[in-house]
């Protein structure tokens, strides 16, 4: 491979007294002509190598095909009308579309048309109470940046001007007054890389300009929370805020707006725990929080003297993580249970009233809706079973299919199994394996092994067009549910967080030497897969163990372990890494595993094919321009290290589904070439190598 040039700077940090060298540094500005010249060489030599990828163009027929079949989201009202998404096949964008009683359906908000190439997304929507307005937020090219605007719903016609500058946030109506929305001062550098921690959260009256738009929470020099979110309760008695320094622990206040100019009341004061108002009847206030309750309860306590001592009970703490909704007047308790979904449904008082039967084994979605509501909707997944909905009577607990997708594929063909192996410290840890069903262990089988592990985010069964592309060609998708996520709740979680972070390094690492011990498959039939925390898991593991696996793909991933929280809300992900600034001992830590920092001349690496999109502002992707350069700079041998940077893209919400499909054409091209498939193998199991 003749990589691009790329030019070196004398650029040194130093840390506890250690020079730490950062040649690269200059990608860092996505400003720069130089950057965005480097930028433009690199995509030209990565697409010139995936061009000669000789079923390229089939992967990416067979991806459009599979993909061309009609979606369609849960039904939900809101004033007069009940309004659903859908999706023709190959729509970039998901459409809402509205009727009115036994009414024809309508076209009502087309996301579709917001750009040529699909590239401005809808990022979220919220109803006045009436239903007689709506405000929903855009994105423009992925960024995490957003614009709101405000439409009549019956003449859909834009009614204010539209509110900018907006990020990371809810928007939650006040009666058909106003709502409450939160942002950032925007930055003096790059709004797609400056730091940005000082989050805000303002209300916005409808009739009036956002310049006016009063402050309610933050804008404290000395008390500074990177993420706060308000939500009105649904009678519109309390704003509820939630301010967090980082990404998990959050403060909690209640304001009553019954009472003109009343306080804001102090439920913590304190980040120890994650805790919300899920529900209230009047002043009685339900929380689920795991404070002194790992795995989550719910609790109620009165709103005049809301402290944890005066907390009682409602829904206790189980074996199972709780993630409780609720619906009609109930609370419906999701369990996690080895990840898998379990749904029980109680009344207010905490009395259990049945458990809801699933339609098999997988991930539930749902039971969440207004509290008049005796009809509602769930969806069923999980990793070889689309997405079908079920239309649920609250009262009696009958559930009935309301739409099931038409999909050119047999998922009875497919089978996917739990298993539990032992990590390198015992822990046991569990995967689910999807493949076709009569598939021979010959250790040769195409494999990509998925991970998270990070953020108390859980990775439960999920179909994916994208996967069952891959399962179609004979290859396993592997999911092991690492430490550091939150299948098994905070305990789960914080296995994996700062100086235990290496524990999601070695279950990942485990997972991968039981498919080998069980002959699924062998280190040259393995592509290692993640995304941002799973992107850093992914070139944490590739440097640690070069030799685990034929091919490594990074995806928009934190690779810079020492600079990560200079980066707009990278500050915010501490609570799962540390800083390098925190102590020495933590400075050591992350330097022993940052990817950036742990490439060594003279080894050979994965093929590897680094993706990141140009309006990252999530995690920017200048952790994977330097990346990329030091690899190519160092790799020994014949393996490709490639980066593939899609222009008018970002973290991965709202990519249009084209530039989708394109994508995975490319990984999964690159991934069975550098296995030594020279044609597809649902066409032929011919291989280069015997």
């Amino acid at each position: 491979m003749n990589y691009p040039q790329t030019k070196t700077v004398d650029t040194v940090d130093i840390y506890f007294g250690e020079d730490i060298k950062d040649p690269y540094r200059w990608l860092e500005d996505d400003r720069s002509d130089e950057t965005r010249a480097w930028v433009k060489a690199q995509n030209k030599t990565t697409f010139s190598y995936l061009e000669h990828i000789p079923f390229r163009e089939g992967l990416k027929e067979r991806l459009t095909n599979l993909w061309n079949y009609e979606k369609v989201g849960a039904p939900f009202v809101e004033g007069d009308y009940t309004y659903f998404s859908k999706n023709d096949g190959l729509q970039n964008q998901n459409v809402y579309y509205r009727k009115k009683g036994d009414g024809e359906a309508e076209i009502f908000i087309d996301p579709n048309t917001f750009s040529e190439d699909g590239t401005v997304s809808l990022g979220g929507m919220s109803f006045s109470k009436n239903g007689k307005i709506v405000a929903y937020s855009i994105s423009e090219g992925g960024s995490d940046w957003r614009k709101i605007l405000v439409m009549n719903t019956e003449t859909k016609v834009i009614i204010e001007e539209t509110l900018i500058d907006v990020k990371f946030t809810q928007i939650s109506w006040y009666k058909n007054e106003g709502f409450y929305y939160s942002s950032y001062d925007k930055p003096l550098g790059s709004e797609l890389s400056a730091k940005t921690d000082q989050h805000k959260v303002y209300y916005h009256k409808l009739g009036t300009p956002q310049k006016v738009d009063a402050l309610i929470f933050g804008g404290i020099p000395e008390e500074k929370h990177r993420y706060i979110y308000a939500t009105v309760t649904e009678d519109d008695k309390y704003l509820v805020i939630t301010p967090r320094i980082s990404t998990s622990g959050n403060k909690l206040y209640v304001k009553d707006l019954s009472v003109p100019n009343s306080p804001l009341i102090t439920i913590l004061n304190h980040t120890d725990s994650d805790t919300n108002v899920v529900e209230n009847e009047g002043s009685k206030l339900f929380l689920v929080t795991n404070l002194d309750a790992p795995n989550k309860r719910i609790v109620m306590v009165d709103a005049s003297s809301p402290t944890p001592d005066n907390w009682i009970d409602i829904i206790p703490e189980t074996e199972h993580v709780l993630s409780p909704s609720t619906c009609g007047g109930y609370f419906f308790a999701h369990y996690m249970v080895d990840a898998i979904s379990k749904v029980k449904q109680y009344d207010y008082c905490g009395k259990w009233i049945k458990d809801i039967d699933l339609p098999g084994l997988g991930t539930a979605h749902g039971f969440s809706g207004k509290k008049e509501e005796k009809t509602n909707y769930f969806s069923f997944t999980n990793y070889k079973t689309p997405s079908s909905i079920y239309k649920f009577n609250v009262e009696t607990g009958d559930a009935e299919l309301y739409w099931k997708p038409s999909i050119e594929l047999k998922s009875d063909d497919y089978e996917s199994n739990q298993v539990f192996y032992t990590s390198k410290d015992g822990t046991k840890v569990p995967m689910m394996i999807t493949h076709k069903k009569g598939l021979e262990l010959n250790g040769k089988n195409p494999t990509i092994l998925y991970g998270y592990g990070g953020f108390n985010i859980s990775l439960t069964p999920a179909f994916s067009i994208t996967n069952a592309v891959w399962m179609e060609q004979g290859g396993i998708f592997a999911v092991p549910n690492l430490r550091g996520g939150g299948e098994y709740g905070r305990t789960w979680h914080e296995a994996g967080t700062k100086m235990q972070k290496q524990n999601v390094f070695d279950d990942f690492i485990s997972a991968a030497e039981y498919l080998f011990a069980e002959n699924y498959t062998s280190s040259e039939y393995l592509a290692l897969r993640g995304g941002s925390n799973g992107g850093l898991l992914v070139g944490t593991v590739m440097t640690q163990r070069p030799d685990l696996a034929k091919v490594a793909l990074p995806a928009v991933g934190v690779l810079d372990m020492l600079r990560y929280h200079t980066f707009t809300s990278g500050a915010g992900w501490a609570y799962d890494y540390g800083t390098a600034e925190d102590s020495k001992v933590m400075f050591d830590y992350l330097k022993g595993y940052s990817p950036l920092h742990n490439v060594k001349a003279g080894l050979q690496y994965p093929a590897t094919l680094i993706t990141t999109g140009d309006h990252d502002d999530r995690v920017v992707p200048a952790h994977s321009f330097k990346f990329a350069a030091e690899l190519q700079s160092k790799q020994t041998g014949n393996n490709p290290t490639l980066i593939r940077i899609e222009t008018d893209a970002g973290h991965g919400a709202g990519t249009p589904v084209s530039k989708t499909i394109d994508q995975y054409a490319d990984i999964f091209g690159f991934t069975l070439y550098n296995m030594g498939f020279k044609v597809l193998p649902s066409k032929t199991h011919e291989k280069i190598k015997g």
